[in-house]
Order: structure tokens, then sequence, then C-alpha cells
């Protein structure tokens, strides 16, 4: 067993936290709760300021940035808080769903992780193309974060992509209850996934997946990597196995940079200002201001 394989033990104000935090997310799938939200979330995603393909990289922020959400997320409802935040600073910002089940409408992360990452391929190659740039900027979320190092070691990204922000990201994978923590999370998951699809079991740590894609070492040339992980993360736990090892890797713990930071797995990617100011200064490194507890003001 992996040493990252232990269950990670609650304390009932992180349960609190997390219950929170749940509600937060819930409030924004519950807006759209049948089939008809995936026709239109590009809709939806384009009215509040991204998914505009009439976008064009500025001087200061010459690359798009992808957003990739985690496992039972969407285009729409993970980014409510980051897209925005990036958008009013002058980003081209663009989100995908990817690994869609039949039958399952909103929740969506589920499918093998290497179909996933093929949906991620063809996504980057439309952004580059709409905005006429050879390079984008990825930023995931849990899964999204963890899947996009496989479309850059296999299907051609590494030349495609100039950042990787991997927020949460399970990279060297999670226990089997670390992903029921996670179904736990969404009102009506577990009831719309019967038993645990394919984008749940390759997340397992030691999935043959996870083998393949760590063989040889955690990065690629030339990209620039940060991760941005909690401490209080009980769905990828512990939480030091999302850091990432290899050159040009920056790993960050939120704790690190405001102590009081409570967030766990959902609101890291979802609500949280200060790993939102940490995610800018890893898209824009030359720019980059301090990321305190005042961040959450910024």
């Amino acid at each position: 067993m992996l040493p990252w394989t232990r269950r990670n033990t609650h304390t009932p104000w992180r349960r609190l936290l997390a219950l929170l935090s749940a509600s937060l997310l819930a409030a924004g799938l519950s807006t759209m709760p049948t089939a008809a939200h995936a026709a239109t979330e590009g809709t939806e995603s384009t009215s509040r300021g991204w998914n505009d393909y009439s976008c064009k990289p500025s001087t200061r922020h010459p690359r798009p940035v992808v957003l990739v959400h985690g496992t039972l997320g969407n285009s729409v409802d993970n980014w409510l808080g980051l897209a925005p935040y990036l958008v009013a600073r002058g980003y081209c910002v663009y989100s995908l769903d990817y690994g869609q089940l039949p039958g399952v409408p909103i929740f969506h992360g589920l499918g093998p992780i290497e179909e996933s990452a093929k949906q991620l391929s063809t996504f980057v190659d439309r952004v580059l193309t709409a905005t006429g740039v050879a390079e984008t900027d990825i930023v995931g979320h849990s899964q999204g974060g963890m899947m996009s190092r496989q479309y850059m070691k296999f299907l051609g990204g590494a030349a495609k992509v100039h950042t990787l922000v991997g927020i949460a990201p399970d990279n060297h994978g999670t226990t089997l209850l670390g992903l029921t923590a996670l179904l736990d999370h969404f009102p009506g998951a577990a009831d719309a996934v019967s038993g645990l699809p394919p984008g749940l079991t390759d997340q397992v740590a030691g999935s043959d997946f996870l083998n393949r894609l760590n063989a040889g070492g955690d990065t690629v040339p030339g990209v620039h990597y940060t991760v941005i992980a909690t401490r209080y993360d009980e769905v990828v736990t512990p939480y030091r196995s999302q850091f990432l090892s290899g050159p040009d890797v920056d790993n960050v713990l939120l704790q690190d940079l405001c102590p009081v930071d409570l967030s766990e797995h959902v609101a890291i990617g979802t609500i949280d200002r200060i790993a939102f100011h940490e995610t800018a200064n890893a898209l824009d490194p030359a720019h980059a201001t301090p990321t305190t507890c005042a961040s959450v003001l910024s």
C-alpha cells in the first residue's frame, strides 16, 4: 500500500466546513437539475463572461486559459467562482465537459480517464484555433488537474500547454473511501451513478491507469507546473500525495499562505479566493503579488 492511502480523520469543524462548501456548490447545481443543463451550458457560461470564442488574448495575457472540472463537476458549476475571477483580470477563459455517462446529465468526469483526456485534446485544439495562438494554460480541479497530465504526456499536449495549475489534484490517486467522501459532497450523485464507474476506479491509488501515468516521472519537459493543495482535503489523502516531483514544479499549501484558511477539497476549487489569487500568480508570474489571508478581498 502506498503511504498516502491511509484514511484521513475528520474533526467536527472540518465536517461542518465540508457540508457548507457542498451546500454552496449544490446551490449552483440546483439551478439546472435536468437534462436541459447540458444543452444550455455554453450559453450559460458565455453570458457569465467565459467560453466567448470571439475573445482574443491580450499582450499581457497572451494565452487562453482552459478550465478542467473535477469528478462530478461540469463546465459551468465548477467554475462559477474562478472563471469570472480570471475574466475580470483580462484572460480569455474556456471550460469543457468531459467524462459524461449516458443518463447522467449533470455529474461528469465519470468516464474512462484516457477517453476524457482525448476530449480535452479536442477542446484545446478548438480553443487554440479560435484564439489564433499556439499554447494554452490549463487549470484543473481534482481529477481535472491530474487528467490533464494524461493529455500532456500521451496525446501531444506538452507542445500546446505552457502552464498547468492543479487545484487539489489526485496526482497519485486516492483511496476508495476518499471517492466515497466525494460522492457524499454532491446531493443526488450516489443515486445518479450506479456502482463505481471507470472515472472513479481509475483514480484509486495503485490503479493501472495511475501506474502508467506516473511511470518515468511526474512531469514532462517544457511545461510549468503549480499544485495548490489544502491540509484539510478529505478526498485526496494525505494531501501531500497531490504534490508533483520534477523540474519546474511549484507545490503550494494554502495554509502556508494563510494559516486560518479551512477550505477542504470542494471549497478550494470553487469558492476559495486565496486559491484563486495563487492561481492567477501561477498564470502570470511576472506580475505576481504575495498571496496572504488578505487575498480574499482582492
